[in-house]
């Protein structure tokens, strides 16, 4: 039996060592398929934005992928690159992204997200491989979609602290969503068209009166010079802002996407805490609270503005479902809650 076993050890020797050898060397880069993916990013490859990408490149070699990464600091170029295959894949905000996925583009509507708490349970829904067949529009497919905290009302001056009184005032939209338009026109006053390369601009130059933007954006863009010392932020949020990873899926190895959307559920706690910290560094001089009353005013107001753009069809109807499924989840007494359920 010794011999037997010694020969056998002997003939099978050479191939077990290339077994070895094979599964202790790296995979090798040609075996990767390489890939171009594009960040918008405010302060370029300084900003978070391109330092979470940076951290799932490193990961997606897991995946079969070479991920090489170019920042863009103007998101209109970056989208316009991507739409014509300059990019395999792009970050950008999941307003911008509604071209790609109506679908997922339709997060952001007015007051859908009230919380945190709301925007996780919907993060942990898209990340569900059920999900999966909706995060797929032709070529493309959305690979993730990362929070930016809530959306925040500024002024220029802290006088304008009610809609009655927002009235006539010029207030910066972003020319892309149309919704955003049609919503400051209800409340009577002027929207004025513009993009997130000049948003912040026109608002520190006092072009506009108000303007509505994630806190992410407040240091990056400067809008306490917008704010100044007569103006503040409203502690009410209309909602909560992210933005979205899409991929060409003709440039990416199969099942990318959702072993992608699955890294990125990993990273919402990272994502929130950065929105915590920047939230933290506006001084407390800078934010002025409202009433209950008008809060409650404020909601019923975005909910009228959000189911009528929805009939219009600006908003994916699948997604308001979804969206209203997880409010009603969170706060199951609200009036929307009760006209669901019959």
């Amino acid at each position: 039996m010794k011999d037997y076993m010694k020969r056998l050890v002997r003939i099978l020797r050479p191939a077990l060592l290339a077994a070895t050898a094979l599964m202790a060397a790296p995979v090798a880069e040609a075996a990767l398929q390489k890939v171009l993916f594009c960040v918008y990013d405010p302060l370029g490859t300084r900003g978070e934005a391109f330092g979470m990408a940076r951290d799932q490149a490193l990961v997606a070699g897991q995946w079969g992928v070479d991920m090489k990464l170019r920042a863009y600091t103007d998101e209109r170029v970056a989208a316009e690159d991507f739409k014509a295959g300059h990019c395999d894949g792009v970050a950008i905000t999941t307003i911008r992204a509604r071209q790609f996925s109506p679908f997922v583009g339709s997060i952001d509507s007015v007051g859908a997200l009230p919380t945190p708490r709301h925007m996780r349970l919907l993060l942990e829904a898209l990340a569900n491989p059920k999900l999966a067949p909706r995060m797929i529009t032709d070529n493309y497919e959305v690979a993730g979609v990362i929070p930016m905290g809530p959306a925040y009302v500024m002024v220029i001056d802290r006088r304008i602290d009610s809609v009655e009184k927002a009235a006539g005032k010029k207030v910066a939209v972003l020319e892309l969503d149309k919704a955003q338009t049609r919503i400051v026109q209800r409340l009577g006053a002027q929207p004025v068209a513009s993009d997130l390369s000049n948003f912040a601009g026109k608002f520190n130059n006092h072009q506009v009166d108000v303007l509505v933007a994630p806190v992410l954006l407040y240091k990056p863009m400067e809008l306490h010079k917008g704010v100044g010392t007569k103006g503040a932020i409203y502690r009410f949020p209309l909602g909560q802002i992210s933005a979205t990873l899409l991929i060409n899926r003709k440039r990416f190895p199969a099942g990318y996407g959702q072993q992608s959307r699955t890294y990125v559920r990993t990273q919402v706690d990272k994502a929130f805490a950065i929105v915590s910290r920047a939230e933290k560094e506006i001084p407390e001089s800078q934010w002025m609270n409202i009433t209950p009353a008008d809060e409650a005013r404020y909601v019923q107001l975005m909910r009228e503005a959000r189911d009528q753009l929805a009939a219009e069809g600006l908003y994916d109807a699948d997604m308001m479902r979804l969206l209203r499924n997880i409010r009603c989840k969170v706060t199951p007494a609200s009036p929307e809650c009760a006209v669901a359920a019959h």
